[in-house]
Formats: structure tokens, C-alpha cells, sequence
């Protein structure tokens, strides 16, 4: 049992469940005080306790249960000796070690056991932060109601800000679910070759395609026999009955025009669908209902899995509509679980531009952000090809990154732009990544010149070292909670009772992300990376630690992602010295040209190919272009801790998330 527990995995959730038994503790002492137990208000346990994430409380506490948490728990909230002794040796499977604790005016404070934490994540088992703490089963099929022929298939001209919004939600979510186990598929197939899918392409949205001239007929035939049969469907003289006493003669025009009715009121009653519009009423149905029908249909056709949901992906000005074709489908005899995410509307202050607009806008937006800075070097496949993933970036995170029952506000304006520099989304994320891959790929090179000692065995490893705060920051805040992220959109699908709408938190991965680039942004620059190493062998030791910590992590992400071809995706063609040169050239700063030459062997020694990234990619206009690029230098020779750290979650998180930048994954 005892080698279970160390075995666990570490995680939030199990450590907080823990702490509030322990606190809670026996009847005896939650009851200690004057009052009666019936005038006693007892908090839940998850509100118990509290885990901090600010690098100031970290300095000084991991967890804390507060004073008002405390004073109802306990008379004056004095916590009894015995329940603090429980508190501090607590143990358990999946429960962080602690290392000590005391009552503070702010309340009970904790401290966990930061190098047994270390030792367990990073020794322990990497691989198991990195995936949903449980293999879920089952089948989603993702359905966008907006790329459906009404009665042509959407094209890039004709799709609005909301319904892109839709599809990028639905190819996130699919690499969400699948992630969790799940099987998924998508609605509609789209023509191949067609527009759409082409524009798609462009945004890293991988939308399954069919030859253009496969008929679906035969499915149509058989959806529409089967609502002609359906035992909801609405009679002429049902229709009579209702309107007599008064407009006999619409009634009598409603009879005459024919055309299939079914009561969907009578559908959601007494199937007892819960969640649905009680408007919905009586439906008629036309051919674009049926053929929407019969792609569901075919979806579904060859799925051997018992357990079905279907998630409707639907903008909030169609959700009425989709609400009809799901009740429609259940009318027809189908019977998997509906579920509907509904996004808010996209607005753009003073324009409306489709799609197809709002991409180009934003590719020209970030090729003349990238002119400022780099002048008239932008030419050629390769820039085209980082300016069309950067874009893809850009566009992802804006319509991501906010809940998706909110609305989202763009700034459409041309003079607005977009930068290429600062905590800005999906380019700062993208920057952060590209550096991190760039960085270990020099390490490998320099393992093999010798520059660098191989990893020892991770019980070798000292980690008493890590005594950076930025260090636990990264640990705490992201690696551990990550598997607990992961399974939260699978557990939003299994909510039952919960109604027709599915509330699921899917810009948590964006939002993580973008803080996870910030806080390690923030530690990169502190802390050297990748420098001139001492000979003590101190240093040594904490070198081979960190770097034990991010071969776990490529080998885990190598199915994934190719540690060679990624940079080539992202730079194109370019090689190192060729890089190096776009990066490091001649400076022009107060209309005056400054040269920097820097042979390629001591570019490789000094593993300056970072420094040309963040040339490339994050440095101010090219009239601010100035000395301080080169005071760069003496920065970004830094010791290996953090680059190892965060390949291993930026890297995974690409390579996981491709949804989010794929076209940095092709």
C-alpha cells in the first residue's frame, strides 16, 4: 500500500479532500465550543481549504484554510493540537507531502514538502501530469450546425465571425475529448477541395472532407419515411381541431399548402428532454432539415459504441433553430444524448467581416507589424509561412480565449494592428514555444560536442537545489494541476439532468497557456539559461537535474511532435546561420549603422540561435531596434532549469493541444 501511495501521482484535488478530513477531525473537537451543534454552520470541505497561486503567497504558504473558515469550525478558531498533528503528517495516496504549518491572522497556513514534490513529479512518473488522471470511454460526435448547405456549402465569403468561432470551439473540443479516450467525430463532411476546407487548412482546422459528388440520397429517403411515420407527427385535422373557433381560413391555407409537420413540444414532453425551448411548438419540415438529419445520421451510421453524445457546436442566434433539428432527429427514432454548447456572439466595433476578411486583416495586420521591425527582409515561402502561423495563432486565441457563452470583441480596426511583442496571446505563446524547442535542440548539440554532461539516473539527482521561487511556480501552478484541467471537459459531458445546454470550460487551455508563457517569460529572464557553466560540482549536479526533467518530457511527446522538424516548420528553410544573420544584422539605431559580427562557431558555442529568435520574433520596431538588443547577451547565457521545465509543458501542450497551433505541428 505504502509503495501505491508514493507511486501516485500527485494532485490538488486529492491533497485538498485530505486537509478538510483532517481539519474537519472527530465530533469532539469541531464541537468544542459553547454553541449547540444545530447553531453550528459547517462549511463544505472544498471550501475548506485554499491553494495559493500568487508568487507573493507562495513565498510564504502553499495552502491555506482562513480565519473565517476556521472560527467555524473551532471555538476562537483555535485549532486543537491533535487536529494540527493530523494536518501536518498527513500522507496519502496522491496527496502532496507537507512540510510544516502554523495559525496565522490570515488563518491556517501550509507548506508543502517542495523537494519530495520535486522528486515525485519529476522521478515519479512525468507522464502521468500530462494526461486526464482517467481514461474515459465513449463516443462524441461534434456537429456545427453553420457548416451545413443551406442549401449550398459555406464559404469563407459567407461564414460570419460567429460561425468561425463555432468550428474553431468544435476542433478545440475534439482535441479535448480525445485526449480523455474519447472517440470523436465531426459534422458535416465537407466537399474536398472545396473553399472551406482550404480556408480551414489555413487555420490549422484538420475538418474531415468527402468527394464532392457523394450523394446522401438514400439517407434523406430514409429520415424523411421515418418522420412521416413518426408518431409526433401533427395531422391536418390536429391542426383543424386547434384553430377552430377562429381562423378557419389560415387553417384551411395551412391544409392546402400540405408539407410534413411535427409537434416537437409533444417530442421534448414526453421524452422528457430536459433544457429545451418551451416555444418550440410545431415544426415544419423542410428539405435543408432533412439533409442536416441525414449527415447526423451518417455520422453515426458506423459507431459501435453504446454510449453516443452528439454536441451540438452552435452559435447563440442559431441555438433556436439547432434546438428544432435536435428534437426533429429524436422525432425520427434517433436516440443518442444531445447535448448543445452555445457561443456567444463575435462583435467588431463599427464593420461586419466574414471570415475570409477577418483573416486577411489579420495576416496583413501582422506582415506590417513584422515589416516595422524587420524592414524589407520579409519575402519569400519562409516569411510567408511564419506570417500564416502566426496569424493562425492570433486568430485562435482571440476567438478562444473567452468563455464561450460570452461575447467576444474584436478590434477590427487596420490601424489597430496586431504585436509581435509582449503577453499579446497566441504570438507571445507561440514565441515562448518556438525559443523553449530551440533551446533543447541546442543542448542535444551540445551533448554531442561535449558541451554537456548526459543525464544520470534520476535518483542520482539532488533537488534540494531548486530553491528558485520561480521554479515552484512553474510546478505547482501547471505541471501538477494539468491532468486535473484535462478531465474536466469529459465530466461536463457525463452532468446528467443538467438540461439541453453543456457548459464547458474550454478556454481554460487557452488562458493557461498564456499565463504559463508569462510566468516562465517572467523566470527566463531572472534565472540564466544555457550559459557558461561553472566546473563545482554543485552546479553540475543541479545542470544534469533539470535536464533529466526534460528528456522525460520529449520522450514522452516524441510521438507527437519530431524534435528536428518542428523549428524547420516554423522558420522554414532557414538554417543557423542563415538565421543568424536575418537576426543579428547590422543594427540601425539614431540613423546610425552599428555592425555586429559574431563568427557561426561562437554563435554555436554560446548557443546565440536564441537570441536570434528573440530578435526575430520580440524585439521593438526597427527605428528602436537599439544597443540594448545586445545586452542581450549577457542575459540569455543562462543555466538550463526553466528551459528544461518548460519544454516539458509548453512542448507537450502543443503537441497535445494541436488544435490550438497546428500548423506548428503539421
Amino acid at each position: 500500500m505504502e509503495n501505491t501511495e508514493e507511486l501516485s501521482p500527485l494532485r490538488i484535488t486529492s491533497t485538498v479532500r485530505a486537509l478538510s478530513s483532517a481539519l474537519r477531525g472527530k465530533s469532539e473537537h469541531v464541537h468544542g465550543s459553547g454553541r449547540g451543534e444545530s447553531d453550528r454552520m459547517f462549511p463544505e470541505p472544498e471550501k475548506l481549504w485554499f491553494k495559493e497561486s500568487s508568487a507573493k503567497n507562495l513565498r510564504n504558504r502553499d495552502f491555506l484554510s482562513p480565519s473565517t473558515m476556521l472560527n467555524t469550525l473551532y471555538a476562537d478558531g483555535q485549532v486543537p493540537l491533535a487536529v494540527m498533528s493530523r494536518v501536518l503528517s498527513l500522507r496519502g495516496g496522491g496527496v502532496l507531502p507537507v512540510a510544516g504549518g502554523e495559525v496565522m491572522g490570515e488563518g491556517l497556513r501550509l507548506r508543502v514538502d517542495r523537494v519530495a514534490a520535486f522528486r515525485a513529479v519529476l522521478v515519479g512518473g512525468t507522464t502521468e501530469y500530462l494526461k486526464p488522471s482517467s481514461q474515459r470511454e465513449g463516443c462524441v460526435v461534434l456537429n456545427c450546425p453553420a457548416l451545413h448547405p443551406k442549401p449550398n456549402t459555406p464559404s469563407p465569403d459567407t461564414l460570419s465571425l460567429g460561425q468561425l468561432r463555432t468550428v474553431l470551439l468544435a476542433d478545440h473540443m475534439g482535441a479535448l475529448l480525445r485526449r480523455q479516450g474519447f472517440e470523436v467525430y465531426f459534422c458535416p463532411t465537407l466537399p474536398e477541395g472545396s473553399d472551406v476546407a482550404t480556408f480551414f487548412q489555413a487555420l490549422g482546422i484538420d475538418w474531415p472532407t468527402a468527394p464532392a459528388n457523394c450523394a446522401n440520397d438514400e439517407r434523406e429517403e430514409k429520415i424523411q419515411k421515418a418522420l412521416e411515420n413518426s408518431p409526433y407527427r401533427e395531422r391536418g385535422t390536429e391542426r383543424g381541431r386547434r384553430t377552430s373557433g377562429g381562423g378557419g381560413r389560415k387553417a384551411a391555407e395551412e391544409e392546402n399548402e400540405g408539407g410534413l409537420r411535427i409537434n416537437l413540444k409533444r417530442v421534448f414532453q414526453e421524452e422528457g428532454l430536459l433544457g429545451y425551448d418551451p416555444t418550440l411548438g410545431t415544426c415544419k419540415v423542410h428539405r435543408d432539415s432533412v439533409s442536416h438529419l441525414a449527415q447526423l445520421d451518417l455520422s453515426t451510421a458506423d459507431i459501435t459504441e453504446t454510449m453516443v453524445t452528439v454536441l451540438h457546436v452552435t452559435s447563440c442566434q442559431d441555438e433556436f433553430r439547432q434546438q428544432q433539428i435536435a428534437v426533429l432527429w429524436r422525432a425520427s427514432g434517433a436516440t443518442h444524448s444531445q447535448r448543445h454548447l452555445v457561443c456567444g456572439p463575435v462583435k467588431t466595433a463599427g464593420s461586419h467581416l466574414t471570415a475570409a476578411q477577418y483573416l486577411q486583416l489579420r495576416k496583413g495586420q501582422m506582415k506590417e507589424a513584422s515589416e516595422m521591425k524587420y524592414g524589407d527582409k520579409l519575402e519569400g515561402q519562409t516569411w510567408d509561412d511564419i506570417i500564416k502561423v502566426m496569424t493562425s495563432a492570433t486568430v485562435r486565441f482571440e476567438l478562444l480565449s473567452t468563455v464561450h457563452t460570452s461575447p467576444v470583441t474584436l478590434d477590427v480596426q487596420r490601424e489597430g494592428g496586431v504585436s509581435t511583442k509582449g503577453p499579446r496571446g497566441g504570438v507571445f505563446v507561440m514565441y515562448n514555444c518556438a525559443r523553449l524547442h530551440t533551446l533543447f535542440d541546442s543542448y542535444e548539440r551540445g551533448v554531442e560536442k561535449g558541451l554537456y554532461p548526459e543525464i544520470p539516473d534520476g535518483s542520482q539527482l539532488d533537488f534540494s537545489a531548486l530553491k528558485e521561487e520561480g521554479e515552484w511556480l512553474l510546478l505547482f501552478n501547471y505541471l501538477i494541476p494539468f491532468s486535473e484541467l484535462l478531465d474536466q471537459s469529459g465530466q461536463s459531458l457525463d452532468c446528467e439532468g443538467g438540461g439541453a445546454r453543456a457548459n464547458i470550460k474550454t478556454e481554460q487551455i487557452c488562458k493557461f497557456l498564456v499565463s504559463l508563457s508569462k510566468d516562465f517569460s517572467s523566470y527566463y529572464n531572472r534565472v540564466h539559461v544555457l550559459g557558461v557553466r561553472t566546473r563545482s560540482c554543485d552546479f553540475l549536479c543541479f545542470d544534469r537535474m533539470k535536464l533529466q526533467l526534460i528528456l522525460k518530457s520529449v520522450q514522452v511527446a516524441d510521438h507527437l511532435c519530431s524534435s528536428q522538424s518542428r523549428l524547420r516548420m516554423y522558420f522554414g528553410p532557414l538554417n543557423f546561420s542563415t538565421f543568424c544573420q536575418i537576426a543579428i544584422r547590422p543594427l540601425t539605431i539614431n540613423n546610425k549603422s552599428i555592425n555586429h559580427t559574431i563568427n557561426e562557431k561562437k554563435l554555436n558555442n554560446l548557443h546565440l540561435l536564441d537570441l536570434s529568435i528573440f530578435s526575430f520574433l520580440s524585439l521593438s520596431k526597427k527605428n528602436r531596434f537599439s544597443v540594448m538588443c545586445l545586452s542581450q547577451l549577457s542575459l540569455f547565457l543562462k543555466d538550463e532549469f526553466v528551459y528544461r521545465f518548460i519544454i516539458h509543458l509548453l512542448f507537450i501542450y502543443f503537441g497535445s493541444f494541436k488544435c490550438l497551433l497546428v500548423p506548428l505541428f503539421k
